[in-house]
Parts: C-alpha cells; structure tokens; sequence
C-alpha cells in the first residue's frame, strides 16, 4: 500500500459512507456492491454464525426481521441488542459494519495496518462522530474501527469535516474569524453547528442538536398520515401492520417502511410518488405537498435549534461564510425554503449531502486554508485585565492585530513594521520594540475605566483637534508627515485694487417682456366645437333607434325606411 493513501468512514445512522484519498491528492468515495452508501444495518443469523452488515443484511431481514437491526447508531447506549434470541453488544454490531468496509478497502488498496510508515507519514485512519458524542461513545467506535481490522485512527468532528469540505471542495472563501453553519440533518439524529476558521484550522464554536430526531421521523410522520387514510376501511390490517405478531406481519411491516422511504426519496425530486400498502393491497398515491405537510413540524424543530446555536455563538455582522446543509434528509426541498426565510440566507445544497462528512474528514488534516482574514476576528482569548493593589495598571502587551477593527470601533494600535509572511499568503506585523506608554493610574479599589481628560489639561494642538484624533496617533501621523509640529505660512499680502466699481455692482437692467400674441380663428374654432357636440350627441341617439328597431325585430331595410320617413317629416 502507498504511504500517503487515506480512508475517512463517516458512520451514520442509515448509511455509512467511505472516502479514499490517494497519494496523488484525488479523493475518490469507497465503492461497496457497486454504491458508495453502505447500509449500516446488521443482520444475526441463528446460531453461532458471523454477523451480516450492509445490504446482505437488508436481503437478509426479509427471512426474519426480529433478527434485523437496522440503525446500530442509534443504540449506541443501550449496550446491548437482542436481534433472536441472540443478545449482541451495540460495538459487535458496528465492528460489522466497519469490517464490511475494510473487506472492501483491502479488496481496492491494500491492508491499511501495512506498509512503509516513518514519522512523516499522515494518518490512513480518520473517524467522524458527531461533536456532542463524549468519551465513552468515540472510545466504542474507535475500538470498533480497530477490532474490524482499520487499524488506529483519529476522530475528528463531523462539523469539522463538514467545513472543510465547504472551504476546500466547494472553494468557498471562508476568511480568518469566519464562521460556517453547519446544518447536519441524517437519518437518525440532527446537528446544528457553528464552526469558526482558526489559523490552525476550524473549531467548534457552538453546538446543539437531537439525538432522536432525523430522516426516520419524517418516514414515521408519512406512514401514520397514510393510516389515517386508509386504516378507517381496512382496520385489521393496519392493526398487524403496527403490531405485527407473526413474521408474515413484520415482513409486511419493513415492505411499507422501506416503500416509504423510497416514496420520501422520490418527493424530492418529483411532484408525486405511488406505493402499495401491503395487507391491504392498497394503491396509495403521495404528492410533495402531503409530504411538506406532514414534515413541517419536525424540519421546523431544526430551523429554530440552527437559529438558537446562531444567536449563542454572538457572531459579528458579516462574520457568516454561508450556512451548509449536510445530511441525506436534507434533500427535502421544504427544508432550504425555511432555513431562508428564518436566516435571511440561502443555504448551499449540493447533489450528495451524504459524501459531505466522509470526504472532508480525509481532507482535514491535510487543508492548507489559505485566504484573507475576516473584517472581525472572532479569536475567544481575550486580555486578562488584573488590577494592582496600588491601583495602576501595568502596561498592555503588544500584540500583533489578526484583522483590522470595525469601523464603528476604533482601536488602539502599536505601530509595527510589515514583513511578507512565510507562506506569502498575505503580510505579518512584526512585534514593535518600542514601548509603550504607560496606562493612567486609577485610585485603589475603582474600576478600570478610563476618566475623560478635561479640555484645559495637556490640551492637544491645532493639528490634533482637526482629525479628532488621540496624541498618541496624532504623534504618528506626524512622525509620517516628517513634521513635528505643522508648518505655519505667512498670509500673502493683499492685491492692490483700483477704484473702477466692480461690475456685479452695477444696476442691470429688467428684460423686456414679449408682447402677447393675438389669437385668431375663433369663429372657426366655435363651428368645430359644435360639430363634435353633434356628433357626441347623434351618435349614441342612433345606436339608441338602431337597437331599439332590432330589440322589436325590425329588419335591416325596415330600419333604414323609418330613418328616411323620419328625415321627410322634419322637411
């Protein structure tokens, strides 16, 4: 195997997915039967036999599905599982799945636990695990990773990767101080992070999510939205439906969740979809909007939980890199619709949210995030401020600015000379060897905040009060200009001036106005006002007659009789 080659396992709820990075740098997603989504189910023959994962086991399960877990992530604190009449640890149950992933990297790449390993050579390993998982979670899946023969790895946080992937695949500018908002909303549970930009790398700023809520309860939503439907005219089979007893029942029961996941799937890219209710061989018809419907509630749940972990990191203004959906349920169209209306943004969704976590984590430890810094650093070290028994404040120590201040805040900052940086990415302020001066005394036991100079005391010069400026800035602006103090000119003497009277004093004279212009042909004008009132009023006199004569089934050349006897009669 190559030394440089890697592998990221992002292990989720419904699905687990596999990115190999090769030494070239090319990323390339861990295909298994053919798809890069390895289901993360297990299936427990009878006996003694080896555990089943992936789909083989969802083959599987349509022969007993008592025997079938489908969602090991989710009983991650149960300890442990009885599928049978087998009761099987939850980390024997992700050792499956992972061992089905490395059956597959060593049937593609080699053996992971093998090759030429010096003290340059990267991790091959990383793990992702959400950023609320504790020590006891990430110690079980990182035994498991072991035991399944991926050998020792490194975690690393799913909102991690996820920025990652946002910056380094995606190409956004995400500066210094920024800050990425990660919205992971899989299978089984969901994840609203705030990730800040370091120069070291990304870091969890923030985080809140739901361990019990995911793509699954919105499949549970549409199945009783269809019992609602349908159970009133077939009630006993709605009832096996929901408790089978027998295994013809729960083979039954995991055709309609499967079925409605699929239908689920469709939705997001189709108006409608079709299935059949078995039991009740049903033909059930779904549209997108019974689907907005019946998710609504759960996808505003995340919305509020995104906008609540938004508002307790305090970000800056103008802080935000953009808001990222991650996570297979994100598809839902409904969801970016109101994550832009409650944010004001509009989220960035991609083709295979699924790939996000897995390739980004394989790309962490080895991103070189390079970009201008943010307008507002957003650092979480502050200057510790520790007051003397004598009450003076020591001196500040100098430190070099990541990021130059808001506008509305000005700071206070020790000139420094510039340098090209290492990486040339961008200039570096070398630390100032001048001292500065020392900060005002305070009486003992009085906050440090500073007291407003009165306007008679140390009262700055011209060139101070005109920028407004503090004396120690108004020293440099003058050490710049190379002028202590600014140059004086002497005023230049007066132009002589005759005694001609200037020409704007001399009286003008008023315009003459244009005498005003006859007007003729009014006579003319009073015999074509009266023609158009004739006009005006014979013409809605005739439609008048024209009707009336057809209203009483006069025919055309009756009409035009009774006009031209009328004419007669007024000569």
């Amino acid at each position: 195997m190559s030394p440089g080659a890697a592998l990221g396992v992002d292990f989720g709820t419904s699905h687990t997915v596999a990115v190999v990075r090769w030494p070239d740098g090319r990323a390339r997603p861990l295909l298994v039967d053919g798809s890069p989504l390895l289901p993360s189910a297990v299936y427990a023959p009878p006996g003694d036999l080896l555990l089943v994962a992936g789909r083989d086991a969802v083959h599987s399960a349509r022969l007993d599905p008592a025997r079938f877990e489908p969602n090991p992530k989710r009983r991650v604190d149960d300890g442990s599982v009885l599928l049978g009449e087998r009761d099987i640890p939850v980390a024997e149950l992700v050792t499956a799945v992972l061992a089905r992933l490395a059956e597959e990297w060593r049937r593609t790449v080699g053996d992971l636990t093998t090759g030429e390993v010096t003290a340059d050579t990267p991790l091959t390993l990383t793990l992702t695990c959400p950023a609320t998982w504790g020590a006891t979670r990430r110690a079980l899946l990182s035994t498991a990773a072991a035991e399944a023969g991926l050998g020792e790895g490194r975690l690393v946080a799913e909102p991690v990767a996820a920025a990652t992937y946002f910056a380094e695949v995606l190409g956004r500018d995400v500066p210094i101080g920024s800050a990425v908002v990660v919205h992971d909303f899989g299978a089984g549970t969901f994840d609203a992070s705030v990730v800040v930009r370091r120069s070291t790398g990304f870091e969890v700023l923030a985080v809140d999510g739901r361990g019990d809520l995911g793509g699954l309860d919105v499949d549970a939503a549409l199945v009783e939205h269809l019992a609602d439907t349908y159970a009133p005219a077939h009630p006993e089979a709605w009832a096996r439906l929901r408790a089978p007893m027998t295994v013809e029942d729960r083979r039954a029961k995991r055709q309609l969740w499967d079925d409605v996941r699929v239908a689920k799937e469709r939705l997001s890219r189709s108006p409608s979809a079709d299935l059949v209710i078995p039991i009740c061989d049903v033909e059930a018809h779904l549209t997108r909007t019974e689907l907005e419907k019946v998710a609504t509630p759960i996808l505003a749940q995340t919305v509020q939980v995104t906008k609540a972990v938004i508002d307790a990191a305090a970000l800056p203004e103008g802080n935000r890199a953009g808001v990222f959906l991650v996570g297979g349920s994100s598809r839902i169209p409904l969801l970016a619709t109101l994550l832009h209306r409650e944010l004001g943004e509009p989220p960035v969704v991609i083709e295979q949210p699924e790939l996000v976590v897995a390739e980004g984590a394989v790309l962490a430890a080895t991103a070189v995030l390079a970009s201008a810094p943010a307008s507002v650093p957003v650092t979480g070290e502050f200057p510790r401020i520790v007051e003397p028994a004598n009450g003076a404040l020591a001196a500040p120590a100098v430190v070099a600015p990541i990021s130059p201040a808001a506008p509305d805040r000005p700071a206070a900052v020790a000139s420094a000379p510039v340098s090209p940086a290492r990486n040339g990415s961008g200039p570096r302020l070398e630390p100032a060897t001048d001292p500065l001066p020392a900060a005002p005394a305070f009486p003992p036991g009085r906050a440090a905040v500073p007291v407003k100079t009165p306007k008679s005391a140390n009262r700055p010069t011209r060139f101070g009060r005109d920028t407004l400026a503090e004396p120690a800035l108004v020293a440099d602006l003058r050490a710049l200009s190379g002028h202590d103090e600014p140059r004086v000119y002497p005023e230049p003497a007066p132009a002589r001036r005759d005694d001609r009277k200037p020409v704007w004093d001399e009286p003008r004279p008023a315009p003459a106005r244009p005498a005003p212009r006859r007007r003729r042909g009014g006579f003319s004008r009073f015999l074509r006002g009266l023609l158009m009132f004739a006009l005006l009023v014979a013409t809605p006199v005739a439609a008048a007659v024209v009707a009336f004569h057809y209203a009483t089934g006069d025919s055309y050349t009756d009409i035009i009789e009774g006009i031209r006897r009328w004419v007669d009669g007024l000569r």
